[in-house]
């Protein structure tokens, strides 16, 4: 009886151990199923992000495409604009240069790269990087010398080189503007500054001649009531 209890106790743990062994590979399989659905998965996740990848790059191709066409109607509007103000202030400065005995201006062949060329002049002064707007405005003159921009060239040309306590230089921008737009209405500030420029030279009779010629010439404006007090001020 003992032999034969020990056979049925072997065969049941036989028995135990091939039903561990079919759910150790139900397990495996199981497993592996869950482990290909994983990979399927990712796959199928990796594809969903390229394809969106390759619709964002896309998205912002078009983007850009229409940025840049933005950009150009942006700029040719500006073109525009800055071209007809340009032809009207050439017809407007016609009659003055007429009036003055030396005929009418010349017409640039590029208005649009000559009002660009004066804002990049004018946007350098703005910025206070007067070395550099001095340069930029003596060279725009010499590229645009019948420019209707030109008294205003001469102006800010005159303050940056002012501002830089460069007198010499301010005084002759100032002069040419005097000396050709008589009427322009910074012509005032410009004798202004020509007599500051003096005084810094120590030419204080140059200076007060200066002073009285602008009272004299401007009466009632701002730059004569400054003009006044400094002639006061000097002993």
């Amino acid at each position: 009886m003992a032999g034969l209890f020990s056979d049925d106790d072997a065969r049941k743990q036989v028995k135990q151990l091939e039903e561990r062994v079919v759910k150790l590979e139900q397990t495996l399989s199981s497993a592996e199923a869950d482990k290909e659905q994983y990979i399927r998965s990712t796959l199928d996740l990796q594809i969903q992000m390229e394809a969106l990848n390759t619709e964002l790059r896309k998205l912002r191709g078009q983007n850009e495409e229409l940025l840049h066409s933005l950009q150009d109607a942006e700029k040719r509007q500006k073109d525009f604009y800055i071209d007809l103000d340009t032809r009207l202030r050439r017809l407007e400065a016609g009659d003055t240069a007429a009036d003055r005995g030396n005929g009418t201006r010349n017409v640039s062949a590029d208005p649009v790269s000559e009002n660009r060329a004066f804002e990049a002049a004018y946007s350098l002064y703005k910025t206070e990087n007067y070395q550099n707007a001095t340069t930029a405005f003596r060279d725009f003159l010499k590229n645009y010398p019948q420019s209707v921009h030109e008294a205003n060239v001469l102006y800010w040309m005159g303050n940056a080189n002012f501002l830089l306590k460069d007198c010499k230089n301010s005084v002759n921008s100032y002069q040419s503007l005097i000396n050709k737009y008589q009427d322009h209405p910074r012509v005032p500030e410009a004798m202004l500054n020509i007599a500051d420029c003096q005084l810094n030279l120590n030419n204080k009779t140059t200076a007060k001649k200066t002073l009285k010629q602008l009272i004299s010439q401007f009466p009632g404006s701002d730059a004569s009531e400054k003009a006044k007090k400094r002639l006061a001020a000097i002993k």
